[in-house]
């Protein structure tokens, strides 16, 4: 079962079919693609979107659907991540256009880390981010990460941006 998380605009929660209108669009624009696997077709979206929900049958964890508490529309994805080949869970998070500059992706990433750490009772979380994604590369600085070190992952350089323990943010 997939939990819901509740932010004070957020609601982070199980993916609905419903949300692959919404996700094709964020996949098929290169400005919200292109840093997380790029632009690709509607049904490639779904199939992206299956993995996402698969994640959480296989690993116990994932990524959740954000919607806005006020509208109900969804807005993006935030959650932990570990595929197979993946040096360690990351902290990822993607947001529409529209819900670029309001501050969701450090509200609902945050609310994901609390629950890594909270719950799942994880002590370190990471965030791979190349250096051209500023926007992410602001998102990880305000939710307090560093960069840690840099490897290739897919064949792009990769920053590691390592966020605060749960003995750091209490």
């Amino acid at each position: 079962m997939i939990p819901t998380l509740m932010t004070k605009r957020l609601i982070l929660r199980a993916w609905r079919e419903s949300d692959l209108d919404a996700l094709a669009v964020f996949y098929g624009d290169e400005a919200t693609a292109r840093f997380v696997g790029g632009v690709c077709t509607r049904d490639e979206a779904w199939r992206r979107m299956a993995s996402m929900l698969g994640h959480w049958m296989l690993r116990g964890y994932g990524p959740w659907a954000i919607e806005e508490r006020r509208t109900e529309v969804f807005v993006g994805y935030t959650g932990l991540w570990k595929p197979e080949g993946w040096p360690e869970p990351e902290l990822i998070w993607g947001l529409a256009a529209n819900a670029h500059g309001k501050g969701y992706a450090t509200e609902a990433a945050g609310a994901a880390r609390h629950y890594a750490y909270e719950t799942l009772g994880w002590r370190t979380l990471a965030s791979f981010i190349r250096s051209q994604n500023e926007p992410s590369r602001r998102v990880a600085i305000r939710l307090g990460a560093v960069v840690d070190g840099q490897f290739e992952l897919r064949g792009f350089p990769i920053d590691v941006h390592r966020h605060p323990g749960p003995e750091q943010l209490n």
